[in-house]
């Protein structure tokens, strides 16, 4: 383990995350609606500490090895969500408690969006654009931002980004050099956020109100300024504008790059994840828009139907907006749509849940047991795409599941264990898990229901969920620390 290597790159990265407190100060000098100290303090001290752990270690240079990319990249969401929390609780005027404050940051910078504050419309501009602003750089993965412009950490960076990028498929790269990959990825992230923010503005919302949301859109985040959401705008033009940029948000960004090269919009309909998460999508959306409309949930079926496609498409891309309350919603819809954030959007994306390529290849996997029964002694493989899958990365996905499964249940029957009730935690757990933010029960508009012991549960749930789990778990096995 190369520990001089790793603390310097935690102190750039460090110094690199500082940086962003100064648009909220900027912000707060613009509206002149709050103290711009909090974020001055969380600035130099996040500075300093990344000074610290980066200049005796400067000359230090090596290549990062597999095991050194993980560490980092699990010691720096950790640090991260630390320091993120700084101008919550330097902001003494809104009495944030050290548990909200770190569940507000970790719940930020993973893109859960499960909020714990109240009364946001009381809170400065500037706490509010931080909030969307830990969306907006957790969105892509701030290990990949550092990769894209960081280049001068001689190191490589290729171990950074197979730990930090979703899904089961991490040595694909859309460019040649890594750094290249990383840029694409950011150059098309801000393109989204540019285009969604302006159709907002133009829809009908202040340019402020359009940045935020905007952030939290892509990232498929769920912060609002707002404590209603999405019903603060009273607007179905908006709702189906947050609803296709979501979509577009779960689909993998790889894919948008190749449409973007081929110049042509069949590149998605030839990408078999892509294909299936349109049919899960659809079936889902038509159930529940069905089921609003058969029992009347509004005055108008107009709403029946822009709220149902809101609000699935909002869980299926585990963004965390709500435009109503669906956890009030008849029958078995709350637990359709949550079911939705369990599975998740595209790999590749800025989506959480298991990923579809990950049910795709489950599905093809159990298909080729059941034909094994019928014939014993034939081979079959599973193909994706047209092309063959290595058995590792079938594995892999029957490995991750697994693992999923059991921590989804260990943290589920922590959370009963608390005094939490079967369908707050639930709905509680399975909005963190999957870094959705919405649940159903007693957290259906607040987290902040939940007792001490319960948040600190969800703090694990999200960081765990961020990272995939195997992530953090490969530190904890004797292998991963022995020469």
């Amino acid at each position: 383990m190369q520990t001089s290597v790793i603390f310097r790159i935690l102190g750039l990265l460090l110094m690199m995350f500082s940086f962003s407190m100064l648009p909220p100060i900027a912000i707060n000098w613009y509206y002149h609606d709050g103290a711009s100290y909090p974020f001055l303090l969380a600035f130099a001290l996040t500075f300093i500490t990344g000074l610290i752990c980066w200049f005796p270690l400067r000359h230090k240079h090596a290549e990062l090895k597999i095991r050194d990319g993980f560490l980092v990249v699990v010691l720096f969401w950790l640090v991260l969500s630390f320091f993120g929390a700084l101008p919550f609780l330097f902001d003494h005027l809104h009495g944030i408690t050290f548990t909200n404050a770190i569940f507000e940051s970790i719940s930020g910078l993973t893109t859960t969006g499960a909020n714990v504050f109240h009364n946001l419309a009381a809170m400065p501009h500037d706490i509010l654009f931080y909030r969307q602003q830990l969306h907006l750089l957790g969105g892509m993965g701030i290990i990949v931002l550092a990769v894209a412009i960081l280049p001068m950490l001689g190191v490589g960076g290729m171990q950074l980004y197979r730990a930090e990028t979703p899904g089961p498929i991490k040595d694909a790269k859309l460019t040649p050099r890594i750094t290249e990959t990383a840029k694409t990825l950011w150059y098309i992230y801000l393109t989204l956020i540019a285009i969604c923010g302006l159709s907002y503005w133009l829809a009908g919302m202040s340019p402020f109100d359009a940045v935020c949301e905007s952030f939290s859109t892509i990232s498929t985040g769920g912060f609002s300024p707002h404590d209603a959401s999405l019903a603060y705008y009273h607007s179905n033009t908006i709702d189906l504008i947050c609803s296709l940029f979501m979509l577009l948000s779960a689909v993998n960004f790889g894919l948008h790059f190749a449409a973007l090269q081929s110049r042509s919009v069949k590149t998605y309909w030839k990408n078999s994840e892509f294909r299936v998460y349109i049919l899960v999508w659809l079936i889902a959306v038509i159930a529940v828009v069905t089921t609003l409309i058969c029992h009347h949930t509004y005055q108008h079926i107009s709403d029946d139907i822009v709220k149902g496609i809101t609000n699935t498409t909002s869980l299926s891309a585990t963004a965390g907006y709500s435009d109503g309350n669906f956890g009030a919603w008849p029958t078995f819809v709350p637990f359709l749509i949550m079911f939705m954030a369990l599975v998740g959007g595209c790999a590749g994306s800025t989506a959480g849940g298991l990923k579809i390529i990950r049910l795709a290849i489950m599905s093809k996997q159990a298909k080729r047991e059941l034909m094994r029964l019928l014939h014993p002694k034939a081979i079959f493989s599973i193909k994706l795409g047209g092309r063959t899958l290595p058995e590792q990365i079938v594995q892999a996905v029957l490995g991750f599941v697994a693992i999923y499964i059991l921590i989804y249940v260990v943290l589920l029957m922590l959370t009963l264990a608390t005094g939490t009730d079967i369908t707050t935690a639930y709905g509680a757990l399975s909005a963190c898990i999957t870094n959705a933010g919405a649940g159903i029960g007693k957290v259906s508009e607040n987290f902040d229901t939940l007792n001490i012991a319960s948040k600190w549960l969800m703090i694990v749930a999200m960081f765990v969920g961020r990272l995939e789990f195997l992530t953090v778990l490969v530190l904890f096995t004797p292998a991963f620390w022995r020469k």
